[in-house]
């Protein structure tokens, strides 16, 4: 009788995103317009959250979804929907608390709770046929703005209470003056460049004592910077995705991939806990700015990610 092995999650997950990356592909700046923009969601309309998002949106590149939504196979059941013969599943995960109840050596009984890396499979609605209509939103082109500034982003940065000057030629967050410097808007290619490169410097702002304190710790030793840029990207595609911008990359880029694929391959969690940091980060700014807040109650068992 054959054994079932056991699937090290943390190991296939990371290990998929690795080859992705290092084939030149990143799905939270892909470098090209795409279809309207949105994190992925269930299909009550929550927004997924943390490595969930990173996980579906290389789905989505990969496949050309333009829907949002995605479903399990008796959630499109119960909706009315077939998913389609030969359609391939995508696994998104969750951390399942687990208690034991352990005797200790004074005969006194201990219990422990512990999180517990699952997964489940979901289609995409575009992989789903006879769902209702809103699971099917138009695929309207997203074209990258040819100078006018986006009012929404300026609204939304402006709420949050940070202290922004454009100003030189560099980007950057700077502690000692709490203060995130860009260069000025007309030195940008686009307003989606200048939105990409100030919100990137935005998660960098909300990562200090008095915000949310962002501790790295020991998890990515040498490699907090990397990690901290890495969170800055997917805190700031993130936003982007809420208010309905393109995420342009940086011009950094390049140099930044390497560094994040030496911390990934050095750590089979790490794109766990920067996805999970990243969106706290983005709904720390959401919540400032008013935005409805995307973390609400989550489906079934706590996600976590």
């Amino acid at each position: 009788m054959a054994v079932a092995t056991k699937i090290d999650l943390y190991q296939v997950v990371t290990d998929a995103i690795i080859a992705k990356l290092e084939s030149g592909v990143c799905p939270w700046s892909p470098g090209w317009a795409s279809a309207k923009l949105s994190r992925p969601l269930r299909s009550c309309g929550i927004p997924y959250q943390g490595v969930n998002v990173v996980i579906l949106w290389f789905a989505a590149l990969e496949a050309g979804y333009t829907s949002p939504f995605w479903l399990t196979f008796e959630q499109a059941k119960k909706l009315g929907g077939s998913v389609r013969k030969g359609e391939k599943s995508s696994r998104v995960v969750f951390f399942q608390p687990v208690v034991k109840s352990e005797e200790s050596a004074s005969g006194e009984t201990l219990t422990k709770s512990f999180p517990i890396l699952k997964s489940y499979c979901v289609f995409n609605a575009n992989q789903i046929d006879g769902l209702p209509d809103h699971f099917y939103p138009k695929g309207e082109s997203v074209e990258i703005n040819a100078g006018e500034r986006i009012a929404s982003f300026d609204e939304f940065v402006k709420a949050t209470g940070a202290h922004v000057v454009e100003e030189g030629n560099q980007a950057k967050y700077s502690r000692v003056a709490d203060r995130v410097s860009v260069p000025p808007f007309a030195q940008f290619a686009s307003p989606e460049d200048y939105a990409s490169t100030l919100a990137h410097e935005l998660i960098h702002w909300t990562g200090v004592p008095g915000r949310l304190d962002r501790q790295l710790g020991k998890r990515f030793g040498d490699a907090q910077y990397a990690a901290e840029e890495l969170v800055a990207e997917l805190g700031a595609a993130f936003i982007l995705a809420d208010l309905g911008i393109c995420s342009v990359p940086r011009d950094d880029h390049a140099s930044y991939l390497a560094s994040w694929l030496k911390v990934l391959k050095a750590d089979k969690r790490a794109l766990f806990s920067a996805s999970a940091l990243a969106s706290k980060a983005a709904e720390y700014l959401a919540e400032r700015a008013g935005m409805r807040p995307v973390g609400v109650p989550q489906e079934n068992s706590s996600e976590g990610v």
